[in-house]
């Protein structure tokens, strides 16, 4: 019968550190999941803001040796990504994809100047520093006009900071709902090993002694927990990526290798800290408590 009930014992053990695991596991993913989240919109907003650009029109006479010194000047600015120079035949071509029909053929001549496109820094997307650069680009004698949608820079600006503070409150709220889900789950995996930590104090072990071996297996259920959920999250960044092709340029592998590590050690540190302190609570309290 003792036997029996031992085995009884152990599988129950076996079976809560398994439920354990697997709840650690499932909340480091969600946490997993709105870093990756929090990262791509971080990414798509550069994305976007280093769309946003100046159309630069250069004035009738300006030979194209000129343009292109122009535009390798450009490129050199701080603030520029990328330059493009746009023939006036090619404007004309984009112009008469966008119409649909041949102006050049009803008016008889091409009325277009060449250009160069500027795509801007994220960083330098907004309002104030697109007015400084504009004037800047103003002040070149081969320029004559330049274009850029203001009211756009705005509403982009205006969205990304409210949509960046609710992802940051959000954030803060998962983060501390899967502290409290971590503790519970690992204060209850400790709450069933109760009578084995009484045990051990009335034979004379140290709480040093006791406590060592509860977080050394904490610290490798921590461990374990968050490769299983990074590999959860890697297998989803991979369909998605495979449903999905555009969003392989948003993927930044430093980024997402620092979120790895961020998992690996949140995993270790909670499981760690939630033993530590579910231990020491039953190692102080008293014996009739320990039946409620």
């Amino acid at each position: 019968m003792v036997p029996q009930e031992e085995r009884y014992y152990q599988r129950r053990i076996a079976t809560s550190q398994v439920t354990s695991g697997i709840s650690i596991a499932l909340v480091l993913f969600l946490i997993g999941l709105l870093g990756l989240i929090l990262l791509h919109a971080s990414k798509l907003s550069d994305y976007v803001k280093e769309n946003i650009g100046f159309s630069i029109m250069i004035r009738e006479g300006i030979k194209e040796a000129e343009i292109l010194e122009l535009k390798k000047q450009l490129d050199r600015q701080y603030y520029v990504k990328s330059s493009e120079y746009i023939p006036r035949e090619r404007a004309a071509e984009k112009l008469q994809d966008e119409l649909g029909e041949d102006f050049i053929g009803f008016l008889g001549y091409n009325p277009l100047l060449p250009g160069i496109d500027l795509r801007i820094k994220a960083p330098y997307a907004n309002v104030d520093t697109l007015n400084r650069i504009e004037r800047r680009l103003l002040a070149i004698p081969e320029v004559k006009e330049v274009y850029y949608q203001k009211s756009l820079v705005d509403a982009i600006n205006h969205n990304v900071e409210k949509i960046s503070l609710f992802l940051l409150a959000f954030s803060l709220l998962m983060l501390f709902i899967a502290i409290v889900l971590i503790n519970n789950t690992i204060r209850l995996s400790v709450y069933s090993k109760r009578f084995i930590i009484r045990s051990m104090q009335l034979v004379g072990a140290t709480e040093g002694f006791i406590t060592k071996p509860f977080l050394v297996k904490s610290i490798i259920q921590g461990i374990v927990s968050s490769l299983f959920a990074q590999l959860i999250l890697m297998v989803l960044i991979f369909f998605a990526v495979d449903q999905l092709p555009e969003l392989i340029e948003l993927q930044d592998p430093v980024m997402l290798a620092g979120l790895v590590l961020f998992l690996f050690f949140l995993g270790a540190f909670l499981s760690w800290i939630s033993t530590w302190l579910a231990v020491r609570k039953y190692l102080r309290i008293r014996t009739d408590m320990l039946y409620t």
